[in-house]
């Protein structure tokens, strides 16, 4: 299914064209439900059932606000991971930003980093590398000796990145 997320009746100048658009080519493609959603409604459901989604799409700013909040639902921000994939090139990088508040504290989370390589791993078909990296961070995570302070933890970015390549050495 795809959801299309927008609110056209606060934003009727422009919330409808993307709404409209998404009907003419949903017609193309018979076999794939088309919803459509109010922004507010569908951070609500995604709080409840985030696994009922496939494919949202939105605007940049309601997109913006929906990718934090599904940030949020599987650890903040310092987990979530992109990909944008195109016929001939593909770029990948992690959703939270260069974060110049926190240059030069080593106190940032790296897995959003490192679970954007195993993204781009996936893609260029290393596929037993992207399994060993995963599992890695995992690992890391469900050990929680090595968290950084997005998780209540003290351990610095180039800690927790060495016990995950560490891991992945070993194949932990």
């Amino acid at each position: 299914s795809v959801t299309v997320i927008e609110k056209p009746n606060v934003i009727r100048e422009t919330s409808g064209l993307m709404i409209r658009e998404a009907r003419k080519i949903a017609q193309e493609y018979p076999g794939i439900e088309l919803w459509e959603t109010n922004v507010d409604a569908m951070c609500m459901w995604l709080i409840k059932n985030p696994q009922i989604y496939s494919v949202l799409v939105s605007s940049n700013m309601f997109g913006d606000i929906v990718s934090d909040l599904c940030a949020q639902l599987i650890g903040g921000l310092g987990f979530a991971s992109s990909a944008n994939i195109g016929d001939d090139y593909a770029l990948f990088e992690p959703t939270h930003g260069s974060a110049p508040k926190y240059a030069g504290q080593y106190k940032v989370n790296p897995m959003a980093m490192l679970l954007t390589v195993k993204l781009m791993l996936e893609y260029l078909e290393e596929k037993e590398l992207a399994q060993r990296l995963e599992k890695a961070i995992a690992r890391v995570i469900e050990e929680g000796k090595f968290r950084t302070y997005d998780l209540g933890g003290t351990a610095s970015t180039l800690a927790v990145a060495r016990e995950v390549a560490k891991k992945v050495m070993s194949n932990q």
